[in-house]
C-alpha cells in the first residue's frame, strides 16, 4: 500500500537574502515570498548566508544566519534544520556565495540535515574546474532534485556532470505580474517622456559589457536624437568595497569622451521590484551587452523579456534560448557597431518591435511568479515522495564523522603588525613592537601563508597587497654579490647584516618555491622563478639540517609546476640524502632522531624526507620519514595531549625534555608533516593527529589555556609554566594562521561521510 501524504506544511529556503544587495538575495527573498503568497499554510523559514560581520537586519522569516566563511555555522544550520521539522530544504547555489574553495563549505550543511533537498543552480559551468566539478557532483549528489532555469543546463548537467536526467527539473526564472503597458505612459516619472528610451539594468560590473552600448549611443543618436539610455542599478557592493566607483567613472567619463552625455542617465541606486516596474514600463528597448557567454541564467533578461520588452542582447547561453525564433535580436559579443545598427533597426520598425514585445510577454506568462511557485512545489513533493521512497536511514553524525570545526580565519592582527615595508617581529601584547623590526624569516612565513590562502579562497585586493609587501620584502632581502638572504632589518629599514642565517635564506627558497608552485598570478610567479634560481647556489653549502628541510619543502613546492627542473630535482634528493644519512649515522630504536638534540622546528625534518620519498619513490626515505615523526608525536604527549618539548633548553639526548615555552612554531610544523604523513599512507590517525596538535592553540594543552586570541585574530607567543605569554608576536601568529590553513585544506578532502554512505 503506498503511503499517503499530507500537503506540506514547512518548506526551509537557504541562501542569500535581503536586504542584501545581489541577484541570488533578490531570487530567494522573491521565490520564498511567492511560495508562501500563494500556499498560505506553508510555512516557509529562511537561512540566510551573511557575507560582513555586522550582518543585515533581516525580515522576521530568517531564522538563522551563516556567516559565509565560518564552516561550524555550516553545522549548526544542519542542526537547527534537523531540529526544525522542515520537510524539504530549498538551496539556491552559486559558486560564490558559500564559503571554502568553490563553495565546498555548502557541502558540511548538506550532508548532515535529514530532509530532502532541492537545489537551484544559478550557475552551471560547461568547463568548470576540477574542483568547481567535484562540489557540484556532491551538490547534485545530495540533492533530491536539481533545478535550472534553461535547457542548456539541462544538457550540462547530464553531459558535464553526469546528473541522472529523472532528477532535474526545468523551471523558468520567475518574474513579476504585471500588465502589457504602452512605455509613454511611466516616462513622465523620469523625465523623459517624448524620447525613446534604452533600458540595461543590474548590479553594474565591468563583465556586463555596458562600454559597448554607450561607443553604439553616437551611431544610434545620428539616426534618433530622441534616444536616451538609462543605466539602472548600483555598482556592485564587492566592486564598490574593493575598487570604488572606478567603473562607473569610466562609463560617464566614455559618455562625455563620446559626446553622448546628454543621452545617457545613471540611476544610482538598487531599486525595489515596484520601482524596477517602473522602470522597465518605461524602456522601448532593452539591451543585455554582457561579454561572455558563460551565463545559463539571467535574470535581468528574464525581467525584461517577461515584461514584454523589445531585447537587444549578446549571444551568452540564457540569451539564445530566450530570444529565439524572433523573439529578440543577438547581436556579437564586444561589438558596439552590431548594438546600434540593431537598435536603429527596431527603432526604425515599429512593426517588427511591436510584434517582439508581444511575442516576449505572452511566452512571459509562464514565467510569473505564481506559476513558478507552482511548478517549485511540484518539486517539493517529487522530492519528498522520493526521499521517503528511497528509506534513507538517519545516521547519528558523531564527531569522527564531522569535518571538524575549526576556528574563522580573521587577519586583523596580521594586518597590524604590516606597514609599507613588511610584517614587524615582535608585539607588546597586541601592538606592533618598532623596537625589535622585521626579518625575512617572518615576511617569507607571511608570503606563504598569503599563497596559500588563494588556493582556498577568492583574493581580494586587501590580501593582494599583503602579499606584494611580503614578497618585496624577499626581494630586497637578497644581496646578489653573496647570493645570500639578509634576515634581520631595523624599524628604521637598513639590514642588520651582510649575510643572515642558512635557516632564513631556505625559509625564503621555501616561500619563493610556494609562489611558483600555486600562485594564481602569473607575474608574482615569474618574479619568485627568477629569484628562486640564484638562491638556490649556495644551498649545497649549509650544515644546518632543518635547513636543508626547509629548502626541500621549497623545492617540493617548486616542481609541483616545474617538475622537469633537473637542478632543482637533483638538490632535492641531494639535500634530503644528507637528512636520511645523518638518521641512518645517529638513530637507534630508543631515540629515533638525526641529531644528539631535539631542538626547534623538528617536525620540518621527516616532514621534508616523506616528501622526497613518496615523491621520488623512494621507500626507505619515505619510511624514515614516519617512523621519525610517529616517535616525535608519541615523545611529544601528555594526558593524551599534544606537549611539544620546551625552547627553554629543548631535549639532549639522555637527559630530559624542556617542558616549556612551548612555542606555536612546533604545533605547527607537526600538523603539516602528520598531514603530509595521512597523503602518503592514507592512514586516518595521521589526520586525527594533526587534529589533536592543532587543539593545542585551543586550550587543549598542560595549562589548559587558549593561545588563540578570537577578538584579534591573533596567536600567543607561547605556553609558559602557568600562563601563555601575552604577546602576539609574527611568528606566532603566523604558526597558527598557516596551521588553520592547512586544516581547512585537509578538510576539503576527507570525505569520510561520503564514504560511510
Amino acid at each position: 500500500m503506498s503511503e499517503i501524504f499530507t500537503p506540506l506544511q514547512k518548506v526551509a529556503f537557504l541562501g542569500n537574502y535581503s536586504p542584501r544587495q545581489c541577484g541570488i538575495a533578490t531570487f530567494t527573498t522573491d521565490l520564498r515570498n511567492a511560495i508562501s503568497d500563494g500556499y498560505p499554510n506553508l510555512h516557509c523559514p529562511v537561512i540566510a548566508v551573511t557575507d560582513r560581520a555586522e550582518g543585515y537586519v533581516y525580515p522576521a522569516e530568517v531564522r538563522f544566519e551563516i556567516p559565509e566563511q565560518e564552516l561550524g555555522a555550516y553545522h549548526r544550520a544542519a542542526d537547527f534544520l534537523n531540529l526544525s521539522a522542515a520537510e524539504v530544504l530549498c538551496v539556491q547555489h552559486e559558486y560564490g556565495i558559500y564559503g571554502g574553495s568553490a563553495g565546498r563549505h555548502l557541502l558540511g550543511l548538506m550532508r548532515n540535515v535529514r530532509m530532502p533537498i532541492v537545489t537551484t543552480l544559478h550557475t552551471i559551468l560547461q568547463e568548470p574546474s576540477p574542483e568547481q566539478r567535484r562540489v557540484l557532483q556532491e551538490i547534485i549528489r545530495h540533492s533530491a532534485r536539481v533545478v535550472t532555469m534553461a535547457q542548456k543546463g539541462v544538457d550540462f548537467l547530464k553531459d558535464v556532470y553526469g546528473a541522472d536526467d529523472h532528477k532535474i527539473d526545468l523551471i523558468p526564472h520567475g518574474i513579476p505580474d504585471v500588465p502589457f503597458v504602452d512605455p509613454n505612459y511611466f516616462k513622465d516619472k523620469f523625465g523623459v517622456e517624448g524620447r525613446l528610451v534604452i533600458l540595461t539594468f543590474g548590479l553594474l560590473s565591468p563583465n556586463k559589457g555596458i562600454e559597448n552600448v554607450i561607443n553604439a549611443l553616437p551611431q544610434i543618436v545620428q539616426s534618433h536624437p530622441q534616444v536616451v539610455y538609462i543605466i539602472l542599478g548600483a555598482t556592485h557592493p564587492n566592486l564598490v568595497r574593493d575598487h570604488g566607483e572606478t567603473y562607473r567613472l569610466s562609463l560617464q567619463r566614455l559618455a562625455r569622451k563620446n559626446g553622448v552625455e546628454k543621452h545617457v542617465i545613471f540611476f544610482n541606486r538598487f531599486v525595489s521590484q515596484a520601482e524596477l516596474t517602473e522602470f522597465l514600463g518605461a524602456a522601448d528597448i532593452y539591451v543585455t551587452p554582457y561579454l561572455n557567454a558563460a551565463q545559463i541564467t539571467s535574470g535581468t533578461l528574464a525581467y525584461s523579456f517577461g515584461t514584454g520588452k523589445a531585447v537587444v542582447s549578446t549571444p551568452y547561453w540564457h540569451a539564445e534560448e530566450l530570444l529565439a525564433e524572433g523573439r529578440g535580436v543577438v547581436v556579437p559579443f564586444n561589438d558596439a557597431g552590431a548594438i546600434g545598427e540593431a537598435v536603429n533597426r527596431l527603432i526604425d520598425n515599429e512593426v517588427e518591435r511591436h510584434s517582439m514585445r508581444k511575442q516576449a510577454y505572452l511566452l512571459g506568462r509562464k514565467m510569473i511568479w505564481p506559476e513558478v511557485a507552482q511548478a517549485y512545489l511540484a518539486s517539493f513533493e517529487r522530492a519528498r515522495t522520493e526521499h521517503s521512497n528511497a528509506g534513507r536511514p538517519i545516521v547519528p553524525l558523531t564527531l569522527d564523522y564531522r569535518e571538524a570545526e575549526l576556528p574563522p580565519l580573521k587577519l586583523n592582527h596580521l594586518e597590524m603588525l604590516t606597514d609599507d615595508t613588511g610584517v614587524f617581529q615582535h608585539a607588546v601584547h597586541t601592538l606592533p613592537n618598532y623596537e625589535h623590526g622585521y626579518c625575512t624569516d617572518d615576511n617569507a612565513r607571511a608570503l606563504i601563508l598569503m599563497i596559500l590562502l588563494s588556493e582556498i579562497e577568492e583574493p581580494n585586493p586587501g590580501w593582494e597587497r599583503l602579499t606584494k609587501i611580503y614578497a618585496a620584502f624577499v626581494q630586497n632581502a637578497f644581496n646578489g654579490k653573496s647570493h645570500r638572504f639578509r634576515n634581520f632589518m631595523s624599524y628604521q629599514r637598513q639590514w642588520l647584516e651582510d649575510v643572515g642565517s642558512e635557516d632564513s635564506h631556505a625559509r625564503a627558497v621555501w616561500a619563493l618555491g610556494t609562489c611558483v608552485g600555486r600562485s594564481r598570478n602569473g607575474g608574482m610567479r615569474a618574479w619568485a622563478a627568477g629569484l628562486f634560481e640564484p638562491a638556490l647556489t649556495k644551498l649545497e653549502q649549509f650544515s644546518s639540517p632543518r635547513a636543508w628541510a626547509f629548502a626541500v619543502i621549497g623545492l617540493h613546492e617548486y616542481l609541483r609546476t616545474l617538475s622537469g627542473d633537473r637542478r632543482a630535482n637533483q638538490l632535492r634528493e641531494k639535500l634530503a640524502g644528507r637528512l636520511l644519512a645523518l638518521f641512518e649515522q645517529v638513530a637507534d630504536e630508543k631515540w629515533f632522531w638525526c641529531e644528539d638534540i631535539v631542538a626547534y622546528d623538528n617536525a620540518r625534518i621527516p616532514h621534508a624526507l616523506i616528501l622526497t620519498g613518496r615523491w621520488s619513490n623512494q621507500p626507505r626515505m619515505l619510511a624514515t620519514g614516519i617512523k621519525a615523526l610517529r616517535w616525535l608525536v608519541d615523545q611529544q604527549q601528555e594526558n593524551g595531549y599534544f606537549r611539544p618539548v620546551g625552547s627553554n633548553g629543548f631535549w639532549r639526548r639522555g637527559e630530559s625534555p624542556a617542558a616549556f615555552d612551548q612555542q606555536p612554531l612546533e604545533a605547527h610544523a607537526m600538523i603539516c608533516a602528520c598531514l603530509e604523513a595521512h597523503n602518503a599512507t592514507e592512514e586516518e590517525n595521521w589526520s586525527r593527529e594533526a587534529q589533536r596538535i592543532f587543539d593545542w592553540f585551543l586550550g587543549q594543552n598542560a595549562v589548559g589555556l587558549s593561545l588563540y586570541d578570537p577578538t584579534s585574530g591573533g596567536c600567543r607567543d607561547g605556553l609558559q609554566v602557568d600562563r601563555a605569554n601575552q604577546n602576539e608576536g609574527a611568528e606566532s601568529t603566523l604558526a597558527f594562521l598557516l596551521s588553520l590553513v592547512e586544516m581547512q585544506r585537509a578538510a576539503a578532502q576527507i570525505r569520510l561521510i561520503e564514504d560511510a554512505a
